[in-house]
């Protein structure tokens, strides 16, 4: 940026702050004034006042101007947006879940349990590693990531339709940081997002804190409500579409052909960046249609991890996209991160993906998966608990609570036995889910979890 105008608008408004000259909550001179004092556009005088806001370093405070930001008033999300009870606040399933105890039965959490899970692949190549050079142990990684596995992401992409060259492709720290990035990348604080209601609840958190407006469109077994979705494209004008267009967190919904042609020919007319978080493609029995495979990476970011069918211990994610964009993301990723994930994680999982045993171990899953929904749904069922539907993969289902049960309530009880569950307002960012529960069925073998359930719901009839 040095050089350029913007970027000497930029080193001038930084100079005064550094000198003094503006102190914290002082307001900025006016769009105008300072376009003239610099003999530059106004236009130019914005987009460094956008860029150092993007920063941190001021803020935009609507109707009135800009800012600068204090240096002791850290973000606090939780003042972020209206005040929600915790039971149905964005955080709450994860910091039950992340922090119970090993006694506690988790339904509502969103992994597999340890023992469903490759360990002892985990070990062999923890084994490898003991073996590695001493650079692989002790240097920074490179900025994209490993050749080995993004040339593996590369032909895994491939097989599913989408065409990614080598720089199309970096890693991430993990899909969370994926989303962070390209939000770093693409919003400046008061963009429109949509996303969808039910959506993922740590879509909500991180979207939150990069203070832009949350534009929710229902969703339905099919994908989004096309008509409610070019309703909120007119109406607000947003920067991005943030979805699961496969096995659908929380609703284990796919979405249709029809759906993903309508939504793409409305992001062109629209101008709208779709990022397709399509973490949970190793679950599906059959590759369905993705948003990234029939766009080219044109205007659809594909990202995803390997936490779901690996380990949430070994933290790596990645994004394919258009080149530019991913020079722009690595320079992001160099900035808040120096680098991307470790370069032993990102050896040992490639050496776990490219063994023999992955695959053998995803199938194992499926078929596990598979016959655990129907199971858990017959159980539910009992119970008054019904599917909303069937979901063709994946450990989620999502579920409609019998007349009058608030689910926020039920979570809150179930607590009190050490059973964590979620309720659907945590998933909901217009709150309408409450009668909604996502039930997790890997995590459903403990008899104790029905028979909790069962004592909840009849005790919260009384």
């Amino acid at each position: 940026m040095t050089g350029t105008r913007t970027g000497d608008v930029m080193t001038a408004i930084r100079s005064r702050i550094a000198s003094r000259a503006l102190a914290p909550d002082e307001k900025l001179p006016s769009i105008r004034s300072f376009a003239k004092r610099m003999n530059v556009s106004p236009s130019t005088v914005v987009d460094a006042y956008d860029r150092l806001a993007a920063e941190g370093i001021i803020r935009s405070q609507r109707g009135s101007g800009f800012y600068v930001c204090s240096p002791l008033a850290p973000l606090d999300l939780a003042t972020i947006g209206p005040k929600l009870d915790r039971e149905i606040d964005p955080f709450w399933v994860s910091r039950q879940s992340l922090d119970a105890e090993t006694d506690m039965l988790k339904p509502g959490c969103g992994w597999l349990p340890p023992d469903w899970m490759p360990n002892d692949g985990i070990r062999k190549a923890i084994r490898k590693l003991a073996r590695a050079s001493d650079a692989l142990l002790s240097e920074y990684g490179s900025t994209r990531g490993s050749k080995k596995l993004r040339h593996f992401l590369g032909r895994q992409l491939a097989d599913e339709g989408i065409n990614a060259r080598p720089e199309q492709i970096m890693l991430s720290i993990s899909g969370t940081q994926a989303i962070d990035l390209i939000c770093r990348f693409l919003l400046r604080p008061g963009d429109s997002v949509i996303v969808d209601d039910p959506c993922y609840f740590n879509f909500q958190a991180l979207l939150k804190a990069h203070e832009v407006n949350v534009v929710s469109v229902p969703y339905t077994a099919s994908g989004p409500n096309m008509q409610r979705f070019a309703e909120a494209l007119t109406a607000h004008k947003p920067r991005l579409y943030i979805t699961n267009s496969a096995l659908h967190n929380p609703t284990g919904a796919t979405m249709s052909p029809q759906t993903a042609h309508q939504l793409l020919t409305l992001a062109a007319k629209h101008d709208l960046t779709i990022v397709e978080d399509d973490i949970f493609s190793a679950f599906e029995p059959s590759s369905s249609p993705r948003l990234a495979s029939l766009d080219g990476l044109e205007r659809v970011i594909r990202i995803g991890s390997f936490s779901k069918p690996l380990s949430a211990s070994i933290r790596c994610g990645y994004i394919a996209a258009r080149a530019d964009w991913i020079e722009a993301l690595i320079d992001l990723q160099v900035a808040t991160n120096f680098g991307g994930p470790s370069p032993l994680t990102s050896e040992m999982l490639f050496h776990i993906l490219s063994d023999g045993s992955y695959r053998k171990h995803m199938e194992d899953v499926r078929q596990k998966l598979s016959k655990k929904r129907l199971s858990v749904a017959k159980e539910l069922s009992a119970l008054g608990i019904v599917p909303w539907l069937m979901p063709r993969g994946g450990f989620y289902l999502w579920c409609t609570l019998p007349e009058g049960l608030d689910s926020a309530h039920i979570a809150r009880e179930a607590l009190k036995h050490n059973l964590v569950l979620a309720p659907g307002n945590v998933f909901s960012p217009s709150q309408t889910m409450a009668h909604y529960m996502r039930f997790n069925v890997s995590q459903m073998s403990d008899p104790k979890t029905l028979t909790v359930l069962k004592n909840v719901i009849a005790s919260s009839r009384n």
